[in-house]
């Protein structure tokens, strides 16, 4: 029994939360602003065409290096999240989030093992996972587990090393630059979002399509892009972006399917700026995954690791 709950907790976060958490941090946050930024929202509203205001608010979120985030996500029958925290991307993602698991059959395995809720920590090549306390008496008493990015990599082939790298180099305008790869991006209007006065911009990714767009993205951004999205099984994919004044990305919407079922994603960013700590939990508190893996006789890379069948019963 305890080695059973300990293999099927393990795998599901290992899959399950490491899509969710890349999600939360390419898609959320809120900008809270106050009346002065409301009055000046001219200043990000009369671009000469949607590429243009879009090119700046890609490299003013990028610049931004940290903020606030608030994201919901459905990733078909496996999970449905909802994450808040703060993430730092000034040199890869960093940061602490807070995961409740309202659905599916992540929420299924993270109930089996005593809690929906988990705390989770990104460092420069590791994140790590706080679980309850049922499941650190399977697990001699360790709370945390460890994933390192570079054993992320050896669990699947292609989307191991499409997980590592998501984790590691994902950063919140991300979705404006899926936007400009669309080349079909449209300004919808002037919308205000959680008291903010924005624009928001609109498109259809067709990864088929994606290289042969004229996008103002370099041919190696476009090729990372549509790799990516290829990894995960997205064949096209709508987004919907909200701007403010200071061109800074607050709202962020993403919907299409993946090779696992449909998925989306509504995320909000805010307090552009805000200090971002995350420590390494306690060795003698932390749980390897590698670790627990070896423990069932398992092989990183096997289709039994590959395909996350923890997350069953």
């Amino acid at each position: 029994m305890k080695s059973r709950t300990v293999r099927r907790v393990g795998l599901s976060i290992a899959v399950g939360t490491a899509l969710a958490s890349v999600a939360a941090c390419s898609s959320t946050g809120s900008s809270g602003g106050s009346g002065k930024d409301d009055k000046t929202v001219g200043k990000g509203t009369t671009r000469v065409s949607p590429i243009a205001a879009l090119r700046s608010a890609e490299q003013s979120t990028d610049k931004a290096d940290s903020a606030k985030v608030e994201s919901s996500t459905v990733l078909g029958t496996l999970m449905s999240m909802d994450a808040k925290g703060n993430l730092g991307w000034s040199d890869g993602i960093s940061g602490t989030l807070t995961m409740n698991y309202t659905g599916g059959t992540m929420a299924d395995a993270m109930r089996a093992a005593g809690s929906t809720s988990m705390e989770a920590r990104y460092l420069p090549d590791a994140y790590y996972a706080k679980m309850g306390e049922k499941f650190a008496a399977q697990a001699g008493g360790k709370h945390w587990i460890k994933y390192a990015y570079d054993d992320l990599a050896k669990l699947g082939g292609s989307s191991g090393a499409y997980l590592k790298d998501q984790m590691q180099n994902s950063t919140p305008n991300q979705s404006v630059k899926l936007l400009l790869a669309s080349g079909d991006v449209k300004k919808v209007g002037t919308e205000s979002v959680r008291g903010q006065r924005t624009t928001h911009y609109s498109g259809t990714v067709n990864v088929a399509d994606l290289a042969s767009k004229n996008s103002n993205l370099t041919a190696s951004q476009l090729e990372g892009l549509k790799k990516q999205l290829t990894s995960a099984g997205v064949s096209t994919e709508r987004v919907d972006i909200w701007i403010n004044a200071k061109d800074l990305l607050v709202k962020k919407v993403e919907k299409g399917e993946m090779s696992s079922g449909e998925y989306s994603q509504t995320a909000y960013y805010s307090d552009y700026g805000v200090k971002v700590e995350a420590t390494v939990p306690p060795a003698g508190d932390t749980e390897d995954f590698m670790t627990l893996l070896k423990k069932q006789g398992m092989t990183p890379g096997s289709a039994d690791t590959a395909t996350g069948s923890g997350t069953s019963s």
